[in-house]
């Protein structure tokens, strides 16, 4: 299997610059395809968390929250 083929993009990515995710054993693996070379690595429940969050509007910009 090509290292193209193991990751993933969004299906609405319709640019070169896209995040891309891949699993790796029980983590999850995410890089910018405009660096693949860095990338973050994220435990299962990391991942579950990270989803959870980006659905539910945590990381848009209206709803940011001061720490």
């Amino acid at each position: 299997m090509s290292d193209r083929e193991q990751w993933r993009r969004a299906a609405g990515c319709e640019s070169t610059s896209c995040a891309e995710v891949r699993r790796d054993g029980d983590d999850v693996l995410i890089r910018s395809s405009l660096a693949p070379a860095q990338m973050v690595r994220l435990t299962d429940e990391e991942w579950r968390v990270f989803r959870a969050g980006v659905a539910a509007g945590d990381f848009d910009e209206r709803s940011a929250r001061a720490e």
